[in-house]
Parts: structure tokens; C-alpha cells; sequence
């Protein structure tokens, strides 16, 4: 691992993102965060650019996290949003790291992806050589990627980290899951047997700090826990931890008529490893769903 001096975070003030300047700053690392309004309230981010006006100049790397979140139904105008969000706007940062002379391009871009990559894959265990799905989210997420990928041929490492459910007080993922539980009403979806990989947001942020960090990293890398579990057994922990019951599951044709297409991503079955991450020595702080519940129930309000 080598000193940078400064990054830039586009997506700084997101769930992911608002976290990362203070690891940062940690390591003496400065921060330049790209929001739209090209300001905000994170005392670590002293420079401010908007996604229009970028200028990567003076970085050592860029971090890309935007995209809007999917947890929604999947309309044409929807679907049009998640790809500029995503694809549009890894073109716009590969243009304008293309525009600066080779000596002042930083030398590292780590850009967001998705496990839905994979597509659903049932028993299959998938490491990052395993090839894309092909379904609509493989599709995005492919596309996705590519755009990052072009990066390479300026001379970028280019890391595409393939998030999983992103466990974090506050984030959506644990905060929906906490109320349906508390209220007594949580339970499997569907079938219950398909592989959720999740992650603790604390390790997440570690792990992009680490793939920023890293000079042995490049092109795609899991950002998973490394013991996926079971949509049956991950609801039933999770309501373990709350006190509760998880005695109501929700059939899968219920998730496909209120939720249309987007149903195929709660159902479909992900049994991804951070093979890449453990390969480089990236230390998880909470491994076990186990170990990460009793970290967010415990500092989470009652």
C-alpha cells in the first residue's frame, strides 16, 4: 500500500459515502466530495465539485458510488434513471479523467457495482471470475462496469466493487427489516432459500479505503461478508436479534404482483465470497450476520 494525498468521492454525502472522509482524513488523506449542490456538512471534505463539473486534477484516486437506489418498481422511467445514474455518470468521470495529461491522471478509480451481476444463480458459489447473469440487472450492472473499465486504457487501475445488502443503522436495508420486525409482521420471502450476501457498512467503507489503498487490486472484487446466508436464516437471525417472531413469509408470487420486476432481485439466489478481498488480506470486522446484528441493534435507537 502506498501514501495518497488526496481523493475524490463522488457520492459523498450518500448512506456508503458520508463515512469515508473521516477514514480518509485518518490517514492524512485530504477529500474533494462531488455532490450535486457541490456542498455540505462533512467537516472532513474541504473542496466541493458538482457531477457536471469535474476536475480530477491534483487526485491520486476517485471513488464512485452513485446510483440511485433500486428498491422501487422497475418502469421505463425508472430503469432510464438507474442507468444515467449509473452508466451515465461513470462515462462523465472516465471523460474527465480522459481529459488530463497522463501525469496528473490519478492512478486509481474504485467504481460501485452489484452482485446482481451475477444474475440468479441458485447453489452456485460465485467469486468474482464467475461470469454475468442475464437478466435485467446483470445487464445494468455489466454495462456499468464497462463504463468504469475504459478507465484502463488511460493508464487507471480500475476496481468494480460489487456491493451486497449493505447493513447500517440508517440505511435502508436494515432500517425497512428493523421496523417490519419490531412491528412482528417479518418473515422469508419466498421460497427462503436463496443466498443473500450482505456486508456491514463499517466494512464496506473499510474494504473501498483498502481497494483505494491497495496497488494489487484491479478489476472486479466482491464487496460481501464472507458468510452469505439464506433469505430464511437471515430473517430469522435478524428477528432473533430484535426479540421478535419471523412467522410471516411473504409467497413470491405476493413480492411479484405488488412489486413487479423489482421482485426478481429479492428472490433471485446470490452465494457470492470476497474471494479477492481475502486473497489480499482485507480483515472483516464483522464477518458473521451474527457479529454485525449485535453491533446494529446495539447501537440503534429502541
Amino acid at each position: 500500500m502506498r501514501m495518497l494525498q488526496r481523493v475524490a468521492i463522488v457520492g459523498v454525502t450518500g448512506f456508503v459515502g458520508h463515512g469515508l472522509p473521516t477514514l480518509f482524513a485518518e490517514k492524512g488523506i485530504a477529500v474533494t466530495g462531488v455532490s450535486r449542490s457541490a456542498n455540505g456538512s462533512l467537516p472532513e471534505v474541504d473542496r466541493w465539485q458538482t457531477p457536471d463539473a469535474l476536475d480530477f486534477s491534483g487526485h491520486d484516486a476517485v471513488i464512485n458510488l452513485a446510483g440511485e437506489p433500486i428498491d422501487r418498481r422497475w418502469t421505463e422511467k425508472s430503469k432510464r434513471l438507474f442507468h444515467e445514474s449509473r452508466v451515465g455518470v461513470t462515462n462523465r468521470v472516465v471523460a474527465a479523467l480522459a481529459k488530463l495529461p497522463e501525469h496528473d491522471r490519478p492512478k486509481v478509480l474504485v467504481n460501485a457495482s452489484a452482485i446482481g451481476i451475477y444474475g440468479d444463480r441458485g447453489e452456485e458459489i460465485l467469486n468474482e471470475t464467475a461470469c454475468p447473469g442475464s437478466d435485467y440487472l446483470a445487464a445494468l450492472c455489466s454495462d456499468w462496469e464497462d463504463a468504469a473499465h475504459d478507465a484502463g486504457s488511460l493508464g487507471v487501475r480500475v476496481v468494480c466493487l460489487r456491493i451486497g445488502v449493505v447493513l447500517g443503522k440508517n440505511g435502508a436495508a436494515f432500517e425497512k427489516l428493523r421496523t417490519i420486525f419490531k412491528l412482528g409482521i417479518g418473515g422469508r420471502l419466498g421460497s427462503g432459500l436463496q443466498w443473500m450476501p450482505w456486508i456491514h457498512v463499517d466494512d464496506l467503507r473499510a474494504a473501498i479505503v483498502h481497494t483505494v489503498l491497495s496497488d494489487s487490486l484491479a478489476g472486479p472484487v466482491n464487496g460481501t461478508a464472507p458468510y452469505p446466508e439464506r433469505n430464511r436464516d437471515l430473517t430469522r437471525k435478524f428477528a432473533a436479534a430484535l426479540h421478535r417472531p419471523a412467522i410471516f413469509p411473504v409467497p413470491g408470487f405476493v413480492l411479484r404482483l405488488v412489486l413487479g420486476e423489482f421482485s426478481t432481485a429479492l428472490l433471485a439466489s446470490h452465494r457470492v465470497l470476497p474471494t479477492a478481498l481475502d486473497a489480499d488480506g482485507f480483515q472483516f470486522r464483522y464477518p458473521t450476520l451474527e457479529t454485525a446484528l449485535a453491533d446494529l441493534v446495539r447501537t440503534s435507537p429502541k
